[in-house]
C-alpha cells in the first residue's frame, strides 16, 4: 500500500511567538454567521430525517445560501421593520418517491426554529424564507447507494492546526461573553450581531468590537454613548481576567456624537442584516470557531455540507482534531499543521494524503517514536471515520 501519511518537519517560528497576529470572530447574529449556523442546522436535521426514513444520510448540500438585508426605520425607544430580511436557501437535496419527505417545508421549519432559539429580537414576520433547491446529478447521488462505504463527493484539501493561541482564545472568549445570557441580561441594548477583531503586537492586543445596539433599549444619543461606555468597561474587566496580554479595546469606531442618530450603530432586530448588511455561507468562522488570518486556511466552507461524503466538512473538522491531539501527545511539538487531501470517488476514510507539519522546540528533529506517534494518531482518526461522521450529525459542535 503506498504511503499516505507524510511528515514534513518545518523550521519556523510558532504563531504565538511571532510579533504580530490577527484574529477575527463573528458572533451569532452576524449575517455571515447566521447563514452558516442556520444552514448547518438544516443539514443536520435533514440528515437525521433521512436516517429515520431511509436508514442512512442521502445526498444533499446546503452550503449555497444568502441572507438578504431588509429595511428598517430606526428610532430611539424602538423603530420598525419596513421590509423583512430574506433568507434564500439553496442547493441540492434528495427528494424521495411519493414525496414522503416534504423537504422544502422541513428546511423552512428547521431554519425558523434556529431564529426563534438564537435571535431574541427576531419574530416570524421579520424574515422570509425562499427555497432554491433541486436534485443532484445521478453520478453524485450514486455515492449514497452504498452507505457501508461512502466515497468523497469532491476533490479538495483542508488544513487544521494547533494549539490555539492566547490571541485566538481571548478573541473567541470576548465574543462569547458579549453574547452570553449574563451580558444580555445586564445590557439588553446589546444585539447578537457582534464582531471582535484582535490585533496582537508583541504583548499588546487591540480588540476592536462591532456591536449592534437594539434601538428600543436606547433613549437618546447620550443614552447610547453612556451604555456603550458601561459595556466597554465590563468587556475590559472580563478580558483582563483571562489574559496576560495588555489590552486596548474599542466599540463601534464609526460612532460620532455630533451626527446624532446617524452617528450610532442602531438596529431594530439586533443584527445589521435587518437593514445594512447581507450575509453568505462560508464567510464566517472557520472549523475552530475563529478566523485567524495569520494561519493557513482551506477554501471550503464547512457549514451545510453533508456529513458523510463531503470532505469539505469532514476533513475541515477532523484536521483540527488531529492537530490538537498531536500537539497534546507529542511534548516536543510547539505547533503543528495538518493537511488532508482526497479526490472525488475515493473512500472518505482513505485520503490520498495526510501531511503533518510539526514545528518542534528549538527546531529539534523528531525521533522515530515521535514520528510513530503522529502516524498512530492519524490512523486512529481515519479508522474511526464512521463514528466521527455520526457525531457531526448527533453532536454538531463543529462551528458553534
Amino acid at each position: 500500500m503506498p504511503e499516505k501519511i507524510f511528515l514534513e518537519e518545518t523550521r519556523a517560528v510558532p504563531t504565538f511567538r511571532k510579533q504580530f497576529e490577527i484574529v477575527e470572530r463573528k458572533g451569532i447574529g452576524h449575517p455571515d454567521t447566521i447563514c452558516d449556523l442556520v444552514m448547518d442546522k438544516v443539514s443536520v436535521e435533514l440528515s437525521k430525517l433521512y436516517i429515520k426514513e431511509t436508514g442512512s444520510v442521502q445526498h444533499h448540500n446546503m452550503d449555497k445560501t444568502m441572507l438578504v438585508a431588509g429595511k428598517t426605520e430606526n428610532r430611539f425607544g424602538g423603530g420598525k421593520v419596513l421590509r423583512p430580511m430574506k433568507l434564500i436557501m439553496g442547493d441540492r437535496v434528495t427528494f424521495l418517491p411519493g414525496d414522503r419527505l416534504p423537504v422544502g417545508d422541513f428546511m423552512v421549519n428547521a431554519a425558523r426554529s434556529w431564529f426563534e432559539k438564537n435571535m431574541r429580537n427576531v419574530s416570524g414576520d421579520d424574515i422570509e424564507f425562499h427555497l432554491e433547491i433541486g436534485t443532484g446529478s445521478r453520478e453524485l447521488q450514486s455515492i449514497f447507494e452504498n452507505p457501508e462505504k461512502f466515497v468523497s463527493n469532491d476533490t479538495s484539501a483542508l488544513v487544521g492546526y494547533a494549539p490555539f493561541t492566547e490571541t485566538e482564545s481571548i478573541v473567541l472568549q470576548t465574543e462569547q461573553y458579549i453574547n452570553s445570557k449574563k451580558f444580555k441580561d445586564e445590557f439588553p441594548a446589546s444585539g447578537e450581531d457582534v464582531k471582535v477583531m484582535g490585533f496582537r503586537n508583541g504583548s499588546w492586543i487591540d480588540l476592536t468590537i462591532a456591536m449592534a445596539f437594539v434601538d428600543r433599549h436606547v433613549d437618546s444619543v447620550e443614552d447610547y454613548f453612556g451604555k456603550k461606555h458601561l459595556m466597554l468597561e465590563a468587556i475590559n474587566e472580563f478580558a483582563r481576567t483571562r489574559t496576560e496580554l495588555n489590552i486596548h479595546s474599542a466599540i463601534n469606531c464609526l460612532d460620532d456624537k455630533n451626527r446624532g442618530m446617524d452617528g450610532t450603530y442602531l438596529t431594530v432586530l439586533g443584527t445589521s442584516a435587518d437593514s445594512a448588511d447581507s450575509g453568505e455561507v462560508g464567510r464566517g468562522n472557520k472549523a475552530n470557531r475563529v478566523i485567524s488570518v495569520s494561519r493557513p486556511a482551506g477554501a471550503e466552507a464547512i457549514a451545510g455540507k453533508n456529513p458523510v461524503s463531503h470532505i469539505g466538512k469532514i476533513y475541515n473538522t477532523m484536521s483540527f482534531r488531529i492537530a490538537d491531539q498531536i500537539h497534546k501527545d507529542v511534548p516536543s511539538i510547539e505547533e503543528v499543521f495538518v493537511w488532508m487531501y482526497n479526490i472525488i470517488g475515493r473512500p472518505v476514510d482513505d485520503p490520498k494524503a495526510v501531511v503533518a507539519q510539526p514545528i518542534t522546540k528549538n527546531n529539534a528533529k523528531l525521533d522515530s517514536s515521535e514520528q510513530g506517534q503522529i502516524r498512530e494518531i492519524v490512523n486512529g482518526y481515519l479508522s474511526g471515520m464512521d463514528e466521527f461522521c455520526k457525531k457531526m450529525v448527533y453532536e454538531p459542535e463543529h462551528i458553534a
